[in-house]
C-alpha cells in the first residue's frame, strides 16, 4: 500500500519540530508499506529553507522515507496577510508535487493550515483515491478564538472550507476526544469520524536518558530547570512565563536582603528554559531583556533527535496556551514526551489535557494566564523533589499504558488498510 501525505510542516529528524509523520513513515515501512510525503521547502519553526531545490520540486530520502520538498514562498513568519499568500502557495504547487507520484492507493491530507487539505482532497478527486482528512487543531475556529482571523467575510469563507472538506472527505482522523464531540456536533456522521491521540515513543523519550550535558551546556548544573520546549507562537502565551519569571526573580531580591552570604535563595535556583522557535521570539527575547530577566533563557531550537537529551534536562516540564476555550479541547504533543521521559507536567492548559495530568497524576494544573498561580506552583516543587519525582514515575507509567505509539500506529494502520481496500 503506497499512501500520498500532503503536508506543508513535515519535520525531519534533523530539523526541530514535531516528527509525527516521520514516525509514522518509518513504522509504515517496517510493515510492508509506504508513505510519501509531500512537503515545503521551509521549517515551520524558523521559517528557513530546509533543501536547495533545482527545480520545482526537490527529492530528499531520510532512512529510507521518500520526501518531495515543493515551493513555498517564504513568508510564515511576517504578517498574517503574507502567511496566508504563504500557505496559498504551496496549496497550488503541492498539487502539481503530488502528482508526480505513481500508483497512490489513498491520499492523506492534514490540517492546519487547512489549504494544503483541499490539495489533498484535490489531488484525492484526479486519482480516483479515498482522501483521508486529518484533523490536529480545529482551524479556522482556533483562528477566530485568538483574533486572528476577524473579517466576516473571511471568517464565512473559512468556516464554509471547513465544512466543506468535512463533506468530502472519505473519512476523518482526529487527535483528541474533543475534536470529536466537535464534529459530531457539526453533523459529521459518528462513523465518519475516528479519534487516536499521537502518544509517543516511549523508547526514545524515557527516564534512563541523560540531559547532563544539555545542563552543562547552559550553565544549569546546580539549577532547578523549569523546561518549555515547542513553538514560539501567538497561542503560546509566554508572556505569562515571563511574568511568573519576575514575580519570581522579585521575590529573590526581596528574601535576599534577609538572608547570610552563605544564604541562597530557593527562588534564585529556578530557571527558565526555552527551546524553540516561532514568528514571537525576537518579541519576547526584547520583552525578557527590557524586565531583566536572568532566570530566563531562549536555548534556540534542536533537531527532533536531540529532544530526548533536552527534556532529560529539565526538573519539571512547563506546557501552556492563551486562556482561550477552543484551547481546551487540545493535547498538546510536548505533554506526552514529558510524561515519557518521566517528567513532571506544570499544565496551563484546562480542558482535556488538564484531565489526562489529574488521571495519571503526573503534573499539576495552573489556571491559564495566571502567573502568580504559575510561580507559587513552581516554587512549591523546587522544594519539594520527592512529590516530583513520584509524578514523574505517574507519568511514564500511564504513558506506557495507554499513549505508547506503537499501539497507537498500530490503530492507525489498520484505519489505513480499511480505506485503501474500502
Amino acid at each position: 500500500m503506497r499512501i500520498l501525505l500532503i503536508n506543508q510542516a513535515f519535520v525531519s529528524p534533523e530539523e526541530p519540530g514535531h516528527t509525527r509523520h516521520f514516525e509514522m513513515a518509518k513504522f509504515l515501512q517496517s510493515r510492508g508499506h509506504e508513505l510519501v510525503i509531500v512537503a515545503s521547502d521551509l521549517n515551520y519553526q524558523t521559517g528557513q529553507r530546509t533543501v536547495a531545490r533545482r527545480g520545482f520540486f526537490a527529492e530528499q530520502n531520510f532512512d529510507g522515507v521518500r520526501v518531495l520538498r515543493s515551493y513555498i514562498y517564504p513568508a510564515l513568519h511576517r504578517s498574517y496577510f503574507w502567511r496566508v499568500i504563504s500557505f496559498f502557495s504551496f496549496m497550488f504547487s503541492s498539487v502539481w508535487t503530488a502528482l508526480q507520484v505513481r500508483e497512490v492507493d489513498l491520499v492523506m491530507g492534514t490540517t492546519p493550515p487547512i489549504f494544503q487539505a483541499v490539495s489533498a482532497w484535490f489531488v484525492a478527486l484526479l486519482r480516483r483515491k479515498p482522501f483521508l482528512l486529518e484533523v490536529r487543531d480545529l482551524w479556522p475556529e482556533f483562528g477566530v478564538s485568538m483574533g486572528v482571523l476577524k473579517n466576516p467575510l473571511v471568517v464565512a469563507l473559512a468556516r464554509w472550507l471547513e465544512r466543506f472538506l468535512y463533506a468530502r472527505a472519505t473519512h476523518i482522523l482526529v487527535n483528541s476526544p474533543a475534536y470529536r464531540e466537535y464534529m459530531l456536533a457539526k453533523g459529521v456522521p459518528p462513523d465518519k469520524v475516528t479519534y487516536i491521540p499521537y502518544g509517543t515513543d516511549v523508547d526514545m523519550f524515557n527516564p534512563q536518558v541523560d540531559g547532563s550535558s544539555i545542563r552543562a551546556e547552559l550553565g544549569l548544573q546546580d539549577k532547578f530547570v523549569v523546561l518549555y520546549a515547542g513553538a514560539l507562537g501567538q497561542a503560546n502565551d509566554i508572556d505569562t512565563l515571563l511574568r511568573a519569571a519576575k514575580r519570581l526573580s522579585h521575590r529573590v531580591h526581596r528574601e535576599n536582603d534577609n538572608l547570610s552570604d552563605n544564604s541562597v535563595a530557593e527562588e534564585d535556583r529556578i530557571r527558565f528554559v526555552l527551546f524553540g522557535d516561532g514568528k514571537e521570539r525576537p518579541r519576547l527575547e526584547a520583552e525578557a531583556q527590557r524586565m531583566g530577566l536572568s532566570n530566563v533563557i531562549f536555548a534556540g531550537t534542536r533537531p527532533k533527535k536531540e529532544m530526548p537529551r533536552v527534556v532529560a534536562a529539565a526538573d519539571v516540564c512547563l506546557a501552556i496556551l492563551q486562556d482561550i476555550p477552543m484551547f481546551r479541547t487540545t493535547y498538546p504533543n510536548k505533554v506526552f514526551d514529558y510524561m515519557a521521559a518521566g517528567r513532571a507536567t506544570v499544565l496551563v492548559i484546562d480542558g482535556v489535557s488538564r484531565r489526562l495530568i489529574e488521571e495519571s497524576g503526573g503534573g499539576v494544573f495552573v489556571q491559564p494566564g495566571d502567573d502568580a498561580m504559575l510561580a507559587e506552583k513552581l516554587l512549591e516543587l523546587a522544594q519539594d523533589p520527592q512529590r516530583l519525582r513520584q509524578m514523574g514515575r505517574d507519568a511514564r507509567e500511564y504513558l506506557v499504558k495507554h499513549l505508547d505509539r506503537r499501539d497507537k500506529l498500530n490503530e492507525t494502520l489498520a484505519l489505513l488498510v480499511r480505506l485503501a481496500e474500502g
